[in-house]
């Protein structure tokens, strides 16, 4: 049926909201260390920019560092320069083929920045997924007017659209949740 259509095509909508807002939160840092922290990074490689973790291993030796050890030694100077144009704040270190990332402690004004920046990016996913729903409702309506459905049926699609779009903001406060969670803690 056409409503399937449309709610399958809001549903996209939305799932892609969730996916965008995923990758935000691996952007930004929390006070332990994580590999995707570097995902973004780009690395000249050959006259290439190369994602770090295709031309490295990225480990986490412990709670406040990485480690990077690139698969070729001469790969050393464009990580560490990498990094340093990254813009994350960090500040690699060298031992042999070894780069060493600490991370510095999150003072309190800079966890509040963060939050304050989280709470952005989840207000940005809600809208994504409201807008979502905007065009599924339109979508429906215009198939009232075209007469292809009856009220009753655009009634229950909207229904089903609404309990949808709950679904996927309840999501999005979760992640906001664990996020906040794991940026006040210290």
């Amino acid at each position: 049926m056409m409503i399937d259509g449309i709610i399958s095509q809001g549903t996209g909508h939305m799932d892609k909201a969730i996916v965008a807002l995923k990758n935000e939160m691996n952007k930004l840092r929390s006070g332990r260390a994580h590999p995707s922290l570097l995902e973004h990074v780009m690395v000249d490689y050959y006259g290439n920019p190369t994602p770090i973790s295709q031309v490295a291993n990225i480990t986490v030796e412990d709670p406040r560092t990485l480690g990077i050890t690139p698969w070729e030694k001469n790969l050393v100077p464009a990580i560490e320069k990498a990094i340093m144009k990254a813009d994350l704040g960090l500040n690699p270190a060298t031992s042999g083929s070894i780069i060493r990332v600490p991370l510095p402690i999150m003072t309190e004004d800079r966890r509040k920045e963060m939050i304050k920046l989280v709470r952005h990016e989840a207000e940005q996913a809600r809208v994504s997924i409201r807008n979502a729903r905007r065009d599924a409702n339109g979508a429906v309506k215009d198939l009232l007017k075209a007469k292809d459905i009856s009220e009753d049926d655009e009634r229950r699609a909207e229904d089903r659209i609404q309990k949808l779009t709950d679904k996927y903001v309840k999501e999005i406060d979760d992640i906001l949740a664990r996020k906040e969670k794991d940026l006040m803690e210290v």
